[in-house]
């Protein structure tokens, strides 16, 4: 098992699970709260998690398959391939990004029209494997709401995460498809209005 990435809430790990290549999430102990709340929040946190990667493969949206969850851990499916914000950074050309782009619109869409919020979907949390598909990473933040404040958040970071170009299509794409679109676009405006800014990712411009 070798560790593959740290965060401010768990570390990743590279593993085999019964012959298939996996990663796991497990979820750090945070001293400065009290033993039994960080506990039921690790607990809490990673079964949310857990039934929300669920629903994603349910809907049939590509992202790591759920195998196994334990008291703070999480068993994935390993995904192969590159960082979306790795190449965007790179000023590599990148073959059909607005492609990329009309796709991630939709995902995000199905995602908002089925209540399922990611909390932080931008290109750091995308990847696109050896076959060029993309994969949307890392639920950690994710939530069950139908708050359309929560959703058009989810539209703000992608916004500030690209350019006006790609936010452009992206956008096309998750109005053609998201229910919500005019509630939640709506609300975005307000939000940019008023100056409320997730910064919890480091952007990609």
């Amino acid at each position: 098992m070798n560790k593959i990435s740290e965060g401010a809430e768990a570390y990743i790990y590279s593993t085999d699970f019964l012959g298939l290549d996996a990663i796991i999430k497990k979820r750090i102990i945070k001293k400065y709260r009290a033993k039994e709340i960080d506990e039921n929040i690790r607990i809490l946190r990673t079964r949310n998690e857990a039934k929300i990667l669920s629903a994603v493969s349910n809907l049939g949206l590509k992202s790591s398959k759920l195998l196994l969850v334990d008291k703070y851990d999480i068993y994935m499916t390993k995904i192969n391939g590159l960082m979306l914000n790795n190449l965007l950074s790179s000023g590599k050309k990148i073959n059909n990004l607005s492609g990329m782009f009309v796709l991630l619109g939709n995902y995000l869409a199905i995602l908002h029209n089925n209540n399922i919020v990611h909390g932080d979907y931008t290109p750091a949390n995308v990847m696109i494997g050896k076959n060029g598909n993309l994969f949307v990473i890392d639920f950690g933040l994710s939530q069950i709401t139908n708050s359309i404040e929560e959703k058009s958040l989810d539209v703000l970071l992608m916004k500030r995460s690209i350019d006006k170009k790609n936010f452009g299509i992206f956008l096309e794409s998750y109005r053609n498809i998201c229910k919500e679109n005019k509630e939640v676009l709506k609300r975005l405006k307000e939000i940019e209005k008023r100056g409320r800014y997730n910064t919890r990712t480091i952007l990609v411009n």
